[in-house]
Order: structure tokens, then C-alpha cells, then sequence
């Protein structure tokens, strides 16, 4: 499922006193099998941008009671806007949202914080008895629970009957994300999905969301404010700046931007602020911008080869 947006603006409190524009025009493309980040500082637009991608936040056009204004004398339409996902159109107000969020499953900060079912079982259950069109049976849960689990790294046996809140941090963490992708989304997206976490559970969250990638979810998205870990995972990033898209790059282009994101009050790879130092001492370092291609080139250079 490819994700299009043209031309998305979204005011909270809008015709208040209180009207707080969180995107402006913002116009950006994220193709099937991606895994993509989002990075922008506090109140950048980021987080309002992914909430709309499965109908959390809805265009104003969606809306049932909506009702197409018309220009004043001399004045041009505004551009239309466009938001799709795969064949959904999230302008229309005939677009099935239901059925969209079994399609765009979405992880907020600290899920672990949002368990709340009196088991491990129901409440991985929960998505899938909401926004299956057709009641699934008891048969149909347990297989799609236990497949949930077991992707997560978790044994179905050994928690399914246990109270969530009787599990460590990192295994409250996982059930939480098992809730979110046990519909199988095509697309899922993480709110800065290694927060609060150690050296050692950020590494292992981000091998598990590869795994995620690689054999359950085409598309993976997560919004961060850790720039090592975009530029160590994400195919293209999209850089948010009060409310608009500044940059949409790979990694290994978007930090060579040192000065502009700078500028934009954001924070540089280590591998970046590394490969600046260097140059500073008259040494050119070409990387992606990786710890494994960082330390590699190193190497080489160090032995004569770069």
C-alpha cells in the first residue's frame, strides 16, 4: 500500500481563538516496503502527520457533515487536497475507516501503558474482534493471538492467560505491539517505538520491527527523535519542521545537511558528528552513515585502501 499526500494542512481548534495550524501543505509519498522515518522536534506536525493515516485525525472533507466552501469574490480555489493509502481515499466520506485500521496499525509512545484487558489474550484480542468486518471464532483468535505472540518473540503457552501487568517492561512492550499487528497491517506505525528503553532493548526492538518487516508488515514507519537510529535503519526519512516538510532524503543524504538540520534545532548522527570531525582535521570519510559502514571505511582507511 502506497501512501500519497498532497496539499494536507490540519489546524487544531480551528475558527478559535485557540487555532494552532499543526500542517501546513504538506505534501509527501511513502512507497510500499519502506521502512521510513519521520523526525521533527516537539510540535513539528510528526505526529499529527502519521495520526491521520488510518483516520485517527480525519480530513475535514471525510467528515459526514462536511460541506464544500466556496471561494469569496477574487479569490483562487485552494489546492486539493489528497490523502491515499493504498486504494483508500481519506478524503471520501464513503471510505470504509474500519476496514482501513485492520490495514494501518498504529503504536503510540509507551504502549506498554495502554494495556488494560484482564489477560495477555484479550487484549492482543481486541483489535482483531473491532475491526474484523466478519466475527472471527474463538478458533480464529487463538491462531491469530498465538501468531501475534509468537512474532514478538513471546510463548503463547507461558503468558496468553497471564494479567499484562504481571510482565516485565519489555515483555508488556511486546504484547502491546503484538495487539497492534495482530490484523497483519500492511503498514504499521511506531511512535518513537524505542522510548525509555537501554542500549540493549533499543537493539532489540529495532531487530524485532526488521523481523516485523521482513514477514509481516510490507511498510514500517517510525517517528523519532534519535537520529542513530534512522540513519542505522530507515530507507528515506522525512524531515518536519513547524508543521512542513523541509527534507525527504535517504539517510546518508540527509546527513550530509549538517549546517540546515542544525539550523532546524536537530540533532546529527554520532557517525555524522564523527565524519565532521575528520574532515575538520583534513580527512574524508564517504559513509552511509552507519556503525558498520563507518567502522569499515575506517579501517580501510587507516590500512592504505580508501
Amino acid at each position: 500500500m502506497r501512501i500519497v499526500a498532497e496539499h494536507l494542512s490540519y489546524t487544531y481548534n480551528a475558527d478559535t481563538l485557540f487555532a494552532t495550524a499543526a500542517l501546513k501543505d504538506v505534501s509527501l509519498t511513502v512507497e510500499e516496503g519502506e521502512f521510513f522515518g519521520i523526525i521533527g522536534h516537539t510540535g513539528s506536525g510528526k505526529s499529527t502527520f502519521v495520526q491521520h493515516l488510518n483516520g485517527l485525525i480525519r480530513v475535514p472533507s471525510s467528515m459526514k457533515r462536511y460541506k464544500k466552501k466556496k471561494p469569496k469574490k477574487g479569490q483562487a480555489l485552494p489546492p486539493q487536497t489528497v490523502l491515499t493509502v493504498g486504494e483508500y481515499d481519506l478524503t471520501d466520506k464513503k471510505t470504509n475507516f474500519r476496514e482501513l485500521r485492520k490495514h494501518v496499525g498504529m503504536v503510540f509512545q509507551y504502549p506498554e501503558y495502554q494495556l488494560f484487558a484482564e489477560t495477555v489474550k484479550e487484549d492482543v484480542a481486541f483489535g482483531l474482534k473491532n475491526f474484523s468486518e466478519k466475527k472471527p471464532t474463538n478458533e480464529e483468535i487463538t491462531e491469530a493471538v498465538r501468531a501475534a505472540l509468537e512474532v514478538v518473540g513471546l510463548n503463547y503457552n507461558e503468558i496468553a492467560k497471564k494479567s499484562p501487568f504481571e510482565l516485565s517492561g519489555g515483555q508488556k512492550r511486546r504484547v502491546a505491539i503484538a495487539g497492534v499487528i495482530v490484523t497483519r497491517p500492511e503498514i504499521l506505525v511506531l511512535d518513537e517505538p524505542a522510548a525509555g528503553l537501554d542500549p540493549v532493548g533499543k537493539r532489540e526492538i529495532m531487530e524485532l520491527l526488521h523481523k516485523l518487516h521482513k514477514e509481516w508488515c510490507k511498510t514500517v514507519i517510525i517517528v523519532s527523535h534519535d537520529m542513530d537510529e534512522i540513519s542505522e535503519n530507515c530507507t528515506r526519512a522525512a524531515v518536519f519542521s513547524e508543521g512542513s516538510v523541509r527534507y525527504v532524503l535517504p539517510p546518508h543524504e540527509l546527513f550530509q545537511k549538517r549546517e540546515e538540520l542544525r539550523a532546524l534545532g536537530l540533532d546529527i548522527p554520532l557517525t555524522a558528528r564523527l565524519c565532521e570531525k575528520l574532515e575538520q582535521a583534513g580527512v574524508k570519510l564517504d559513509c552511509d552513515f552507519t556503525i558498520d559502514d563507518f567502522v569499515a571505511k575506517l579501517s580501510a582507511l587507516k590500512e592504505g585502501k580508501a
